[in-house]
């Protein structure tokens, strides 16, 4: 396989990166149903706490934002998935409390 088929790929799927991932993965959900229940400002208050923007990844490498088209989880929303775990209807003052628990290397149970 040529080089440059293999770098197409690599930016064209958004699982994959040319960049190294933190060692914990968030995602925010903002499809419909969970940007009109407050995603956005969901995210900008992680954006704030974490001091990146989505896409990034913290300098201590521990945590890499994304944001993602839907989650299938609309009556839940808006949603945080943190290495796979969903954190449920996540209001932006609760985002100090949840990174702190991946901090700590503790799962945040809501």
């Amino acid at each position: 396989m040529k080089l440059s088929s293999l770098y197409a790929m690599a930016t064209f799927f958004r699982a994959l990166s040319l960049k190294p991932k933190g060692k914990h993965i968030i995602k925010i959900c903002d499809g419909t149903a969970c940007h009109i229940r407050g995603a956005p400002v969901l995210l900008d208050a992680l954006e704030r706490a974490l001091k990146i923007k989505a896409g990034e990844t913290t300098k201590d490498g521990l945590f890499s934002v994304e944001t993602v088209n839907c989650l299938g989880a609309c009556a839940i929303g808006p949603v945080m998935v943190v290495d796979g775990q969903f954190h449920p209807k996540v209001k932006p003052d609760e985002v100090g409390k949840i990174l702190s628990s991946y901090r700590k290397g503790k799962q945040h149970d809501k």
